[in-house]
């Protein structure tokens, strides 16, 4: 088992990134968060979980053992699998996972894309008592800021079409979303304003649905 990788980043993509270990290069997933902290050409740590299937062996990376933790236990729930467990923390830090787990708030999990009330309702229920909050409070940050001012946008753009969206529905997503908390467009920080465009098109979608079944 590959529990961490440190090397010089040799390659940042819109999902994964390669790090050269003395010359191998080593392929991992991450968040768009974890990933927009990583620079070519600068050494850098990922804490890892390896995927084992048949056919392949796949690294995720996660900017702390918190993250990696909170990975492992998502991907305990049936129906969930490393894509979905990573999209989880695209939205919510570890904390608010866990806090959301412990409360049995199922809604903070349908604002990740992909999860519907079914599916957060299961991964509530099978995660009651293995994840148990912190106490450092869910909106806290362990990252430091990341303050871009201008720049911040097509990274965001960058990081929602890796996640499926078209160019033109993410930049409209990301203007959209930021109408609603201004506070942080005006602090550039990638992170979270990924993760409010994120919870803005969960919520967008569930009201499109609400629209097609009252019209049924």
């Amino acid at each position: 088992m590959i529990s961490f990788l440190r090397g010089i980043v040799a390659h940042v993509g819109l999902s994964s990134a390669v790090i050269d270990l003395n010359g191998a290069g080593m392929s991992v997933f991450a968040t768009p968060q974890t990933l927009s902290h990583l620079t070519v050409g600068a050494e850098a740590k990922l804490f890892t979980s390896m995927i084992v299937r048949e056919d392949s062996l796949t690294l995720f990376g996660f900017a702390d053992e918190d993250e990696r933790e909170v990975f492992d236990v998502l991907l305990s729930v049936s129906g969930v699998g490393p894509r979905l467990a990573l999209a989880v923390l695209a939205v919510h830090e570890p904390e608010a996972i866990r806090v959301a787990a412990h409360t049995g708030d199922g809604k903070t999990f349908t604002k990740v894309p992909g999860i519907g009330p079914k599916v957060a309702g299961r991964i509530v229920l099978e995660l009651a008592g293995k994840l148990v909050p912190l106490g450092t409070g869910a909106g806290d940050s362990k990252a430091p800021a990341l303050a871009l001012s201008a720049e911040w946008k097509p990274q965001v753009v960058a990081a929602l079409t890796s996640l499926g969206w078209s160019e033109k529905d993410a930049a409209g997503s990301v203007d959209k979303a930021m109408v609603d908390s201004p506070e942080l467009a005006e602090g550039g920080n990638v992170a979270q304003i990924l993760r409010a465009t994120l919870r803005w098109l969960g919520q967008d979608g569930a009201r499109a649905g609400n629209r097609v079944g009252s019209r049924g």
